[in-house]
């Protein structure tokens, strides 16, 4: 692995809302391979599990050990009886106790202009422990509703949890809020009573990060399409209340690849990075948070 120098990201305060400002630095970058382009990660109960579109859509576990993730030889393919399901993942929503959600989007045509949105809900643990889909893919989704693509990650409104997703373009984005239990007996997300709340955010949301004792919801961007690092820090109650985005910060960087996901660790002033990029796919980002 190779560590690159520190890169220092420049934070831009754009909201004042009652909420500490933030800001933050690259720490560490290094290369974590055989995830092909790495699409995003997921951190649950100490465990890391980063997901890409190599041959088939693939998931891999690791643990965080200092400031480096290693990898526990544990890898799991989004197949079925060895058909590619989720080529592109896109996200995952989990919660213990709630339906497993996972995203994906469908290249329609050579070009890649045209893409569908899938939402798949899956068992979880049965996932984990076959190491594929067989068996374990209980309900297909058309998101039809999206803009542009999808991208599953629960948040927390007024005590119950809901299963976000955000758009992708540069045009009407949107946040949109889903009942969960229902949304995992649909079969589209434009059925009737499914939606709970929306509200309009900025372009370029690659993934969704929810910090639930803050009630901040993060919305991993692009500054512009496919390119340049953004963090957006949202205010989650105050922007369903008025059905925009209520901006308590954005981080920018000069990193010039596909930022694709990022998670807070076991400690809120440090989380990790991915992007699509081969080499230097992962990095430490270390998080300040004014009391």
């Amino acid at each position: 692995m190779k560590i690159f120098n520190t890169i220092i990201l420049s934070a831009l305060l754009i909201s004042t809302l009652n909420y500490e400002p933030i800001s933050g630095n690259i720490t560490k970058t290094f290369t974590i391979d055989s995830l092909g382009a790495c699409q995003g990660i997921s951190h649950q109960n100490g465990k890391y599990f980063l997901y890409g579109d190599r041959e088939v859509g693939v998931m891999r576990e690791y643990a965080l050990e200092h400031d480096s993730l290693i990898y526990q030889n544990k890898e799991y393919r989004f197949t079925i009886k060895g058909e590619n399901v989720i080529k592109h993942p896109t996200g995952i929503a989990f919660i213990k106790g709630m339906p497993t959600f996972i995203g994906n989007s469908v290249r329609q045509n050579a070009e890649g202009t045209l893409w569908k949105a899938m939402i798949y809900a899956i068992d979880w643990q049965g996932f984990l422990k076959s190491k594929t889909l067989d068996g374990n893919l209980l309900q297909t989704i058309e998101d039809d509703a999206c803009i542009q693509g999808t991208r599953p990650e629960y948040v927390k409104h007024k005590g119950k949890w809901f299963m976000a997703t955000a758009d992708y373009g540069n045009k009407a984005n949107e946040v949109r809020l889903y009942h969960a239990d229902k949304l995992a007996k649909a079969t589209k997300t434009s059925e009737a009573g499914l939606l709970y709340k929306k509200f309009t955010c900025s372009p370029w949301v690659q993934n969704l990060h929810f910090i639930e004792d803050k009630g901040i919801l993060v919305l991993v961007q692009n500054q512009i399409e496919g390119r340049k690092w953004r963090l957006t820090f949202l205010d989650l109650d105050k922007s369903v209340a008025s059905g925009r985005e209520e901006v308590i910060k954005v981080i920018d960087t000069d990193k010039a690849d596909e930022l694709e996901g990022f998670t807070l660790t076991d400690k809120e002033n440090k989380g990790i990075a991915v992007s699509s990029s081969r080499k230097s796919n992962v990095s430490m980002v270390s998080l300040a948070w004014r009391k």
